[in-house]
């Protein structure tokens, strides 16, 4: 039996996750303030919190050194292009796993997940001279795949998770009632999973946007998306910390908002079979 939870042990709680939710935002916050100073104040010795004089002097300035907009393509592209093909390659995948399992299909879940624990910087120097030699350097499709292939364990992973809390009886009964295999996954397993592939392709495209690695060492100027903008800011000259978090806020603004907007539906999925 469930115990009950007394309204001094909830008020307990909610203050605790309320406590740790703004510490891991105050640095974004403070992000987000510091853009709207000017570089002498960025750099106050003692900082100033919400007392200095606003300005938007460092998003003009932002906008007048580099293209944004087109730093912002790239990373719409990437991002979503990664993850769109990543789910295509992984659905089947995981369905074959989840419900035509071999012998050593936890063997190769396993060896596709502890391929995220290879460090990038060890494979950095072959993919880059690949690239080089089949011109995929400093363009959008090389990017693309790089980003699907580095983020297809998780995808696997969570598809894999997803599909195996789905009762392989519907499925059965869908195969008595003469559904193909293809009518099987797009009109019986797909719609069921719609939650898990939902939060799967949320998170995918996260990763893929805030990844800076792949896009710092990949890409130049042409295909660079605002990981590579942000990063700009850093010259031998200095760190220009009012217009480097100018850049900052402009580069997470879209992916913040858009994991407002869709936090429900990401928690949903994430929680995708965890209560029976």
């Amino acid at each position: 039996m469930a115990r009950s939870v007394t309204p001094s042990r909830k008020a307990w709680n909610t203050g605790i996750a309320w406590i740790i939710g703004l510490l891991i935002f105050f640095p974004i916050l403070w992000t987000i303030l510091t853009s709207f100073k000017t570089e002498a104040e960025a750099i106050a010795s003692p900082p100033s919190f919400l007392f200095f004089e606003w300005t938007l002097d460092n998003y003009t300035a932002v906008q007048e050194r580099s293209s944004y907009f087109r730093h912002f393509w790239n990373s719409v592209v990437i991002s979503l292009g990664s993850t769109i093909i990543g789910l295509l390659v992984a659905v089947p995948a995981a369905w074959a796993m989840a419900f035509v399992p071999g012998k050593q299909t936890r063997n190769v879940l396993m060896w596709m997940l502890s391929t995220k624990m290879l460090p990038p910087v060890g494979v950095l120097v072959p993919i880059y001279l690949i690239f080089r030699d089949v011109g995929l350097l400093d363009t959008q499709l090389g990017l693309v795949l790089v980003l699907m292939l580095i983020n297809l364990p998780i995808i696997v992973w969570m598809l894999y998770t997803y599909f195996k809390e789905i009762p392989g009886e519907i499925l059965e009964a869908a195969r008595m009632d003469g559904a193909t295999l293809r009518s099987e996954v797009l009109y019986v397993l797909l719609p069921m999973a719609v939650p898990g592939i939902a939060s799967t392709l949320l998170l995918n495209i996260i990763l893929a946007w805030n990844e800076a690695f792949w896009t710092l060492n990949l890409t130049a100027a042409n295909s660079a998306p605002l990981t590579a903008f942000i990063a700009s800011y850093s010259s031998p000259e200095g760190l220009f910390y009012a217009k480097l978090s100018a850049a900052s806020t402009m580069a997470i603004a879209p992916i913040l908002i858009m994991g407002w907007f869709s936090q429900k539906q990401l928690v949903r999925g994430l929680t995708f079979g965890a209560v029976k």
